[in-house]
């Protein structure tokens, strides 16, 4: 795993993974999309753009594994159709990018409750995404199902404001126990999606589609 890409980088999810992609001595190369400059790092190009839609058109040649923690809130896009034409339309025409580029290998951030078929719109949405990469004919994908993502995010989020609350004082009083069956930290998101990648390319995992749920994210997370 030596040339990878990442979208989302700036997240609460993707800029723990960057951090960790920054680290590591197996990375030569880093591409990672973002509106707004990144801190500067010998193995890591930046491809910049106010313009999203811009991103699928640049995507790099040569890159083994693509990283997605790209999502936004409906509140912050302006509107639910908006929200999906990031969450889903972008994620999805990065995806195809990746694959057509000659991307291997494509790690997805999604959702607990992710289905096509789910009543909640968010969880529609994120599992119409989640059938709609599988599709795509990449050789391995590999989709990690987290609960409430728990941690600082650069933008506001007042609608999970409470539930991260909720989730560190039941951790504080548990010992995490009680949080871990709903909410995960997101650096332990992001080392389960890092770890994961690894164990795809080593061979240590040849499944086609590979799904983390909660206990599986915990427990490639915590290692």
């Amino acid at each position: 795993m030596t040339s990878v890409a990442l979208v989302g980088s700036t997240g609460l999810v993707g800029s723990h993974i960057l951090a960790l992609l920054k680290a590591s001595p197996k990375i030569t190369n880093i591409h990672a999309f973002s509106r707004k400059p990144l801190p500067s790092s010998p193995n890591l190009t930046t491809i910049q753009s106010l313009n999203p839609s811009e991103w699928p058109s640049r995507y790099p040649q040569n890159t083994s594994v693509f990283f997605s923690a790209l999502g936004t809130t409906a509140r912050i896009a302006g509107g639910f159709a908006a929200q999906r034409k990031i969450d889903h339309d972008l994620n999805l025409a990065l995806a195809t990018a990746a694959k057509n580029a000659g991307a291997k290998i494509y790690i997805l951030i999604s959702t607990s409750g992710a289905s096509p078929t789910s009543k909640i719109p968010y969880a529609k949405m994120k599992g119409e995404l989640d059938e709609a990469v599988k599709k795509l004919g990449l050789e391995h994908v590999v989709i990690l199902k987290p609960g409430l993502l728990v941690g600082e995010r650069e933008d506001s989020r007042p609608g999970e404001y409470m539930g991260r609350s909720f989730a560190r004082a039941l951790g504080w009083v548990s010992g995490g126990a009680l949080k871990d069956s709903w909410a995960q930290d997101a650096d332990v998101v992001a080392r389960a999606a890092v770890a994961a990648a690894v164990e795809v390319v080593e061979g240590r995992n040849g499944e086609k589609v590979w799904v983390l749920d909660q206990r599986e994210v915990l427990r490639m997370g915590r290692v």
